[in-house]
């Protein structure tokens, strides 16, 4: 896990093309954050390092991150992984540590909750994914993990979502299980 001083560390060449990245996402999909424009979210990223580290990772594994909007207190500016299906680079994972500190074999590579907190990021719960599949079906031949309610998780479940059908399927698993076409998808505040 990187240290929180590694996380202001993007290289310049790193943080201007991912700005670069970001800035073309950002423009070629003006559905997803209607009401926004780039240079509040560039003054918001410039006083962020430790959120453009977040983005930089969330990007290097295939989530394609992207602004979806803001919170109406506050007014943070919100990315998550818009990518069609849940990120590449992420999947095959359990839910979280006690999940897979509790397989005692064909242990996966790691948790999709740690994985997430490793990056500095959030798992999305479920109204933020129905919301952000509100933007754009994405999902629809992968899943991905979702922020677990504390009383499925501690009868050892978790859920994820998926779109199929032209829906939004909410559905749970044991928390220690895991498949190739799981992922999880990030939220960011910034």
């Amino acid at each position: 896990m990187a240290k929180k001083s590694d996380r202001a560390s993007l290289k310049p060449a790193v943080r201007d093309e991912l700005l670069r990245t970001l800035r073309t996402r950002f423009e070629a999909n003006e559905g997803r954050h209607r009401g926004i424009r780039w240079s509040d979210v560039e003054e918001r990223l410039e006083d962020r390092p430790d959120a453009l580290w977040t983005l930089h990772e969330m990007e290097r594994s295939g989530g394609e991150p992207d602004v979806i909007g803001r919170e109406k207190k506050g007014g943070a500016i919100l990315f998550a992984d818009c990518a069609k299906q849940s990120p590449a680079g992420r999947r095959s994972l359990c839910y979280d540590q006690e999940a897979l500190d509790a397989r005692k074999k064909n242990k996966p590579d790691g948790s999709a909750l740690e994985r997430a907190q490793a990056m500095g990021a959030t798992l999305l719960d479920e109204d933020q994914y129905r919301r952000l599949q509100e933007l754009e079906e994405l999902d629809t031949t992968t899943s991905s993990w979702l922020l677990t309610p504390a009383d499925v998780r501690e009868r050892g479940g978790a859920i994820f979502g998926d779109c199929r059908y032209g829906r939004v399927f909410i559905y749970h698993n044991g928390a220690e299980s895991y498949y190739a076409a799981r992922g999880f998808r990030c939220l960011l505040e910034v």
